[in-house]
């Protein structure tokens, strides 16, 4: 049955993307499990479980539209897929669709279903779960960027059986990454909040509340099946005890640590790996209150800040300097001359807080999440930086629930040390938070000349021209010092020295079906 309908979107809802990580120095190479002879030259094992170690809770929901922490999307990347995914290389491959193709003017998406897609219940994929799953994205999710993007979409149809045709109201470049975002789930099942059912090659088993999550091989998965039977993302809340858990063996791998804590594990029985956080660490400020409404105030503070000393400080020296609201993995939006436009510069950032009126300073307070070790180091160093410059600043370190309440949510925060990635590979999903308009600008900058610039970018139909607007949006950003950018952290892991196959993506997510044993 064809089955049309118009998606009309009047609110935007509040979207949290959200991470934090941590550096290392490697003791192996940098490409993932299988980059050296001795471990790629082992017999692979198929089967085994694996217990993985993290440190954030999943939120309360599971639901793919609901979902508001990168730590829950990175886990639920193994259950949940949509007409197309990305993959390690960061390009967008067919998932539940075979194949796409794009009219001339850029208008019309046609998806072709893969036959014999089927969902985690054992029910076959059908044109109408899409639809479906369209639909309600549109009207439930809570990512801002993938509302506006649904917005545009003038019709959806079903062309038979096994094809989905999208009509654009008008082209846009950015659509096939959103379009990936949209996770294709049954009909009418209701329970995707505690049981998601997804077509990924891992199924949801259960889950424990701040203890654990559960995921089995799904062994009618479409594509190539994952190597292990069953993964347990296991929470730790409390670094130490994450640590102990590790060096006791109760745990198989952990991401996102510190060279102190990759220091306490000692032994052949683990081996670290290198990859990249890709997300934009920062000490946010709210520019809605004093004094950081005054942009020579933020602009001090950029001065006032040794990034080098910070990574050498927390992370031996890993991790990439920024500059502005990109990070280095987003090669084409990346703009190197913003990395230093605030060298190091104690005495510049004294005169400007005296132009600003604060020539003798100004107590400020921190607010980090404490279960995020890394946030928490950086922000020790940026407390001993700032009263250089005569800024006495305090951390005020709070649980995770508390933070997205009351510094994201509810705003009511002078600064905080946080980490923003992007759910697409398209610049816009950094930098449209930003906007004034934009529910998720928590930091409360507003700026006519940013907007205008964002706006013009998103309307934009040629790649090219569309890739400079947003480079101009994220000058503007660190010209008028909207925050202080600080790094994209290095990701590394410790990993039992019999495990293989990890690979690293360009975007915040944890695929493990390539991951196996090896003998």
């Amino acid at each position: 049955m064809k089955r049309i309908f118009a998606l009309f979107l009047s609110v935007l809802l509040l979207a949290a993307v959200l991470c934090a990580c941590g550096g290392t120095k490697p003791e192996e190479d940098a490409g993932g499990f299988g980059s050296d002879e001795t471990s790629s030259s082992r017999e692979i094992i198929t089967g085994g479980e694996l217990v993985v170690g993290i440190s954030q809770d999943l939120g309360d929901s599971l639901d793919p539209y609901q979902m508001t922490a990168a730590g829950t999307r990175e886990v639920l990347f193994n259950v949940y897929e949509g007409l197309i995914k990305p993959d390690a290389t960061g390009d967008y491959v067919p998932a539940v669709a075979s194949d796409y193709t794009v009219s001339e003017d850029g208008l019309t998406y046609t998806f072709p279903l893969r036959d014999g897609v089927l969902f985690h219940n054992g029910d076959a994929v059908t044109a109408e779960d899409v639809l479906y799953s369209f639909e309600t994205c549109a009207a439930t999710s809570n990512e801002t960027d993938l509302i506006a993007a649904l917005s545009a979409i003038e019709k959806i149809e079903a062309d038979g059986d096994n094809q989905i045709v999208i009509t654009l109201s008008e082209p846009s470049t950015a659509f096939l990454s959103y379009a990936a975002m949209v996770y294709i789930v049954p009909e009418g099942y209701s329970d995707q909040a505690t049981s998601p059912v997804g077509t990924g090659p891992f199924k949801f088993v259960s889950r424990s509340v701040q203890e654990s999550l559960v995921m089995e091989k799904f062994a009618d998965y479409w594509g190539e099946a994952a190597y292990l039977d069953k993964v347990t993302f296991k929470i730790f809340e409390d670094a130490n005890a994450l640590m102990s858990a590790l060096s006791a063996g109760s745990i198989d791998m952990v991401n996102h640590l510190t060279i102190d804590q990759v220091d306490t594990v000692k032994g052949e029985d683990f081996k670290v790996l290198e990859g990249t956080m890709n997300l934009v660490q920062a000490l946010y400020l709210n520019n809605g209150v004093e004094p950081f409404d005054n942009e020579k105030v933020r602009q001090a503070m950029c001065y006032a800040v040794n990034v080098d000393d910070i990574l050498e400080l927390t992370a031996a020296g890993y991790g990439a300097k920024l500059g502005s609201s990109i990070y280095p993995s987003f090669t084409k939006y990346f703009d190197e001359s913003l990395v230093d436009y605030y060298d190091y510069d104690v005495e510049k950032a004294k005169s400007l807080l005296a132009e600003a009126g604060y020539p003798d300073g100004f107590s400020m307070t921190i607010t980090i999440p404490s279960n995020y070790t890394p946030h928490m180091n950086v922000g020790e160093v940026l407390v001993e930086q700032l009263a250089q410059v005569g800024i006495t600043a305090t951390i005020e370190p709070v649980e995770w629930e508390t933070w997205l309440t009351k510094v994201y949510a509810g705003r009511n925060f002078e600064s905080t040390v946080i980490g923003f990635d992007a759910a697409t590979l398209n610049a816009g999903a950094l930098l449209n938070r930003w906007m004034s308009t934009n529910e998720s600008n928590m930091i409360n900058y507003d700026n006519p000349d940013y907007d205008a610039v964002m706006e013009e970018a998103a309307a934009c139909t040629d790649e090219e021209q569309q890739t400079e607007l947003y480079k101009e949006a994220a000058s503007i950003l660190t010209e008028t010092a909207a925050n202080v950018y600080i790094q994209d952290l290095a990701d590394f892991m410790l990993v039992k020295s019999d495990l293989d196959g990890y690979q690293f993506y360009p975007m915040y997510v944890m695929d493990m079906s390539s991951v196996h044993y090896v003998a």
